[in-house]
């Protein structure tokens, strides 16, 4: 049984010097909220809920766990961390539906549920992806978030330290895209991946006049060309006129809309996002649909160590062609969270045998990280 006994929710900001920029907004420190969770038993396991945009919503999704959630847990027993997941998405429907927060209520319920997974590893004394049944603990990794400004140095830095693949965040004029895309390709190796990723800032008149012009380019995949709401049939029409796969599902919320993406035959990768929506209780019959149907399952993140580290367990034994994604920009947050990240050879790396998400998170040492940075 589980029975919880504290419940809690940090915000940190560590400062940057070099905005992340998307198609559609700028990140000017990276922000992160933990969330830690204890049992009856003294056993505590961390997670982590998306807080990336927009800048005020680290501090609205702690408070949301605070007030709202952990209220409906404390001192409850369930008989683990699905029924928990049941439960709070249960209780807080109506009130998605009433405050019109349906994304950030699900972003809080899949911290929680990160956390809880990771306590139920550290109960049975098992790395994550041992308890999920994985057969190994290597997986590949790509070096995703890369700025438009000047990609081809953090492209060149992130391959001296071991990356094989690399998404390049376009959609800010063709001009630029295409230059950009010329740039990168040019210092990469044979069998080195590229990706891009559009983040939604096209339509379908746009993405069909960019198709052509970038099948040279040997693409693996082309992410949120459209609107994560456009019509299905403009995605169908994008997808019979590309030789580029086209991959989405960050900002897909749900069972049904996932297996409906599956069915679909639009896409060739699809990347649930762990502390966006479902954690793992909701996320892993999604991504046991997404393998039944031959796509590939790339976790979509950017952001901390916590979560970070959640999704790779997961990848790790969901098995299959996936790569894990790991920003390339610079932030403690991340890699003081996500040692066994730190060492990635001819594009993979290691989780390890330590229980539960395989690390020990030191919250004052990483706060002190973000307040020595100001």
């Amino acid at each position: 049984m589980l029975c919880l006994v504290k419940l809690q929710a940090f915000v940190l900001r560590y400062p940057i010097k070099t905005p992340v920029r998307t198609s559609f907004g700028t990140m000017h420190d990276r922000p992160a909220v933990f969330v830690r969770a204890e049992d009856a038993d003294g056993q505590v396991g961390w997670g982590e809920i998306w807080c990336n945009f927009p800048a005020c919503g680290a501090e609205h999704r702690a408070r949301l766990l605070d007030t709202v959630l952990a209220p409906l847990l404390l001192g409850q027993k369930f008989s683990g961390p699905a029924e928990v997941f049941a439960h709070c998405t249960r209780k807080t429907h109506i009130l998605a539906l009433q405050t019109g927060e349906p994304g950030p209520i699900a972003q809080v319920i899949a911290g929680i549920d990160l956390a809880l997974w990771d306590l139920w590893a550290r109960r049975a004394g098992l790395p994550l992806h041992r308890l999920l049944g994985s057969s190994g603990d290597k997986l590949p990794v790509y070096a995703s978030g890369i700025n438009p400004d000047a990609p081809q140095d953090i492209v060149a830095a992130r391959r001296a330290d071991g990356y094989r693949g690399f998404k390049l965040k376009i959609g800010f004029g063709q001009a630029l895209d295409l230059g950009n895309i010329a740039q990168v390709r040019a210092i990469l190796q044979p069998g080195d991946a590229l990706m891009l990723d559009v983040n939604q800032a096209w339509d379908l008149r746009m993405a069909m006049s960019m198709l052509p012009l970038l099948q040279p380019h040997a693409i693996s995949w082309l992410e949120e060309p459209l609107a994560a709401d456009a019509p299905p049939e403009q995605w169908l029409q994008l997808q019979r006129h590309s030789v580029i796969g086209l991959a989405a599902g960050e900002n897909m919320q749900g069972e049904a809309e996932f297996a409906a993406a599956a069915e679909s035959g639009v896409f060739a990768v699809l990347q649930p996002d762990l502390a966006k929506w479902g954690g793992i209780s909701g996320c892993w019959p999604v991504i046991q649909r997404i393998r039944a149907a031959g796509l590939r399952f790339c976790p979509h993140f950017l952001g901390a160590g916590i979560g970070l580290m959640a999704s790779a367990h997961v990848l790790a034994a969901a098995g299959g062609e996936g790569m894990l994604e790991v920003d390339a920009n610079p932030n403690p947050l991340r890699s003081e969270l996500a040692p066994p990240l730190a060492r990635v050879v001819e594009g993979e790396v290691a989780l390890g045998e330590l229980p539960g998400l395989g690390f020990e998170v030191n919250l004052d040492q990483v706060s002190e990280l973000c307040a020595s940075a100001r």
